[in-house]
């Protein structure tokens, strides 16, 4: 590595982050002048320009992309290892974070993180709902939970929880105004309330099965895009279209008769959420614990 040690490299990937010599030098408690020498001596080890400075900010070269893209894992699994020794030392302690859907949470999750904090008390937990794909070397997360596996390049994945029984409904009164189909494939003709992943350009599919169990997809015409499970069921009881959801938590409205719902013998159940994690080698207890945990739901 000529002579580059990590503490040095930690310094370098924290003015990346802190995108500044002296927010860097603030978080790490260092002198900034002190930072920038340390920057320039990998610099010059290695003989190649790093970052580009100006008064303003801070850009990376070629080089200094490429040094960070492979010095962030290593330095990553390093910290795991050393917080795993302490961990051993500890027993199960420390802050479990989690990132996950937050349809997730009356499905199933909600009656895994109440099992697991009675079970472990001397364990905080920090839950983060989006349905973003999440960068496990860099965001702190120990696990993040999604529906339909985002793999990061070297991580892994276990599936925990039941299969996600789905259904589509909408209310007496927009099948009264619109008519009710007869089959899945006039839902284009529909107004369709649909689960859109943090933008209008990634809306949930909805899936439908024929008399040969073949996939297909029917994609009606999105009257509102929304990304929360509470306002797709909402507004479906207001009338203004179909949606597909969960099954579980429309069950309620359905018999009360709030919602009707069609088309179950042509929807799929989707695959069971999965957590995934950045290493199996350096896997903090209390994720681990917590995975042996929610495989049981």
């Amino acid at each position: 590595m000529k002579n580059v040690n990590l503490n040095d490299l930690a310094v370098f990937t924290e003015v990346v982050r802190a995108n500044g010599f002296r927010a860097a030098a603030d978080k790490l408690n260092l002198a900034p002048g002190s930072v920038s020498e340390i920057v320039q001596r990998i610099e010059s080890r290695l003989g190649v320009r790093l970052i580009e400075r100006t008064t303003r900010k801070i850009s990376l070269t070629n080089a200094g992309e490429r040094l960070l893209k492979r010095s962030i894992p290593a330095l990553a699994e390093l910290e795991h290892a050393l917080n795993d020794t302490q961990e051993e030392q500890d027993a199960l302690a420390g802050t479990l974070r989690l990132s996950a859907p937050k349809s997730s949470s009356p499905f199933f999750l909600d009656e895994v993180i109440t099992e697991f904090a009675s079970t472990y008390p001397t364990v905080d937990i920090e839950i983060i709902y989006n349905d973003e794909k999440v960068d496990l070397v860099t965001s702190g997360i120990d696990g993040a939970i999604r529906s339909q596996t985002l793999l990061e390049n070297g991580s892994h994945s276990v599936e925990i929880g039941p299969e996600l029984e789905m259904t589509l409904v909408a209310s007496p009164d927009y099948f009264k105004r619109k008519g009710l189909p007869t089959h899945p494939t006039e839902l284009t003709q529909h107004d369709g309330i649909r689960f859109g992943f943090g933008s209008a350009d990634r809306l949930a599919p909805w899936e439908f099965k024929d008399e040969q169990n073949t996939l297909y997809m029917v994609r009606p015409k999105p009257r509102m895009i929304v990304n929360d499970l509470v306002s797709l069921l909402h507004f479906a009881q207001s009338g203004f279209g179909v949606t597909y959801v969960y099954r579980k938590p429309a069950d309620a409205l359905i018999r009360s008769g709030k919602l009707i719902s069609i088309f179950d013998e042509y929807i799929p159940n989707l695959p069971r959420y999965t957590i995934n994690y950045l290493t199996k080698r350096h896997m903090p207890a209390r994720l681990r614990a917590f995975i042996d945990l929610a495989k049981r739901f």
